[in-house]
């Protein structure tokens, strides 16, 4: 028998103990012995009537909770058994709260204290409501492109992807009474990081760790910051290599597009956006890093987020728009896909870590297969890749009814950047719009 998660010795009584109590309450529960020694021995108690009485009544008046005290008796020596069975609300030792974690008591303070409380009471972080911002302060577009994304996907009814904004957004969870989520703000409005600090990410592509090449920040809204984050990752921060099947150029990256989508939106999906600080991106010749400042569930490890398990994400309700508009699955298996997509390329899976206060997710490869990019200036507009305009055309023949938005999320390209090559290849003559603003569609020139 050793001290564990629910079993802490002490040789004898102090009141300081009922922090013990306090964090044995606030976790899974457990038993303090009083009369046990660091090494597990009984060393008995002179006094262990008196503390039968006595701690009761001390653990009730100063942390609200009841105890079973029970007297144990072993080799004629006399010792006490505390027994604290976890508790639904959260247990303070005169203000402080404390926690078992291990073998250990720690203090609850910050961000970790905000996070036990919302546990405690039943809610998430992107679930708590974020006051003066209301349903008119969001994006229009952004909401537009998220009915059409989640009709598209069949994950959102007719009926409720009709409704007003506020309806919308009410059947989505996104409101609490009259309140808007912080999901909601992260999700919907152009300016996120007014509400939360951090809320974007940074990408920097560097020659050694000491070395930044340039970097760029990409901010706005959640759903744009995975496709700008992509782009920004295909057209400036990977080297395609090119090859011809007949009179058809083929270009491959290092790491499968769809791989690298997947670990953004795991990135930006489950990131704890308590922590205030941004999503990391590094790049290097030989290989992609990306740093989520993200918490595992519980007892979670990193060899039990690679076997099958249960979805069961960090910001439910933010995780929940992004499955309604096809982006992501409910069954928690987007790291599996993520790593079948790179044994299917043909590449090393990503490689994924726990460090840091956060999780890295690694993609490795040849630095032959890749060249380092011209130094451009930090933060320099990035140009529609030259392979942007011809999947345009050639969905646009397949589905001649589509409009942009349907292009873009066929296609895996953000909106914004469909809007810039279709108007280059309509200033080309190549591509034209035809018929009212609302109803009409896109045609192929000749």
């Amino acid at each position: 028998m050793k001290e564990s998660q629910h079993m802490e010795w002490k040789a004898s009584w102090r009141d300081e103990y009922l922090k013990w109590l306090s964090g044995f309450a606030n976790a899974e529960g457990g038993v303090l012995v009083i009369g046990r020694n660091d090494k597990g021995e009984v060393v008995g108690l002179s006094n262990a009537k008196k503390l039968l009485e006595d701690i009761p009544n001390k653990v009730r008046d100063v942390l609200g909770i009841l105890v079973d005290v029970n007297l144990k008796e072993e080799a004629d020596v006399e010792y006490l058994e505390i027994v604290v069975e976890p508790y639904p609300t959260p247990v303070s030792y005169k203000g402080a709260y404390y926690y078992r974690s291990g073998s250990t008591r720690q203090e609850l303070k910050g961000v970790a204290l905000e996070r036990f409380l919302l546990k405690k009471r039943g809610v998430h972080w992107d679930g708590v409501p974020v006051l003066h911002v209301g349903v008119c302060d969001l994006d229009e577009k952004v909401i537009s492109h998220f009915r059409a994304q989640a009709l598209k996907s069949t994950r959102l009814s007719e009926a409720i992807a009709g409704e007003g904004d506020a309806g919308l957004l009410d059947k989505l969870h996104l409101m609490d009474r009259q309140y808007l989520k912080r999901a909601a703000a992260l999700l919907f409005h152009p300016d996120p990081e007014r509400f939360v600090t951090g809320a974007f990410v940074k990408i920097g592509f560097f020659r050694t760790d000491a070395d930044l090449l340039y970097h760029d920040e990409v901010h706005g809204d959640l759903f744009n910051q995975v496709e700008k984050v992509v782009d920004l990752l295909l057209t400036k921060y990977l080297a395609a290599g090119v090859s011809y099947e007949g009179l058809q150029r083929l270009e491959t990256f290092p790491v499968p597009e769809a791989a690298l989508r997947e670990a953004v939106l795991n990135a930006v999906v489950h990131k704890d956006y308590a922590s205030c600080v941004p999503i990391q991106i590094s790049v290097y010749a030989d290989k992609l890093m990306i740093w989520n400042p993200g918490v595992l569930p519980g007892d979670w490890t990193v060899e039990k987020l690679l076997a099958k398990h249960p979805s069961q994400p960090f910001n439910p309700d933010i995780a929940n728009a992004f499955f309604r508009a096809g982006m992501i699955e409910a069954w928690g298996r987007g790291i599996e896909r993520m790593i079948d997509v790179c044994h299917e390329a043909g590449v090393p899976p990503a490689v994924l870590r726990y460090e840091h206060g956060g999780l890295w997710v690694d993609f490795y490869f040849s630095q032959t297969e890749v060249e380092t990019p011209v130094e451009t200036p930090v933060e320099t507009p990035v140009e529609t890749p030259v392979k942007t305009p011809e999947l345009i055309l050639e969905h646009l023949r397949r589905h001649p009814g589509d409009s942009l938005s349907d292009v873009a999320l066929a296609i895996g390209k953000s909106l914004r950047a469909v809007e810039r090559a279709s108007s280059k290849l309509a200033k080309e003559d190549r591509l034209r719009f035809t018929g009212p603003k609302k109803g009409g569609r896109w045609e192929i020139m000749a």
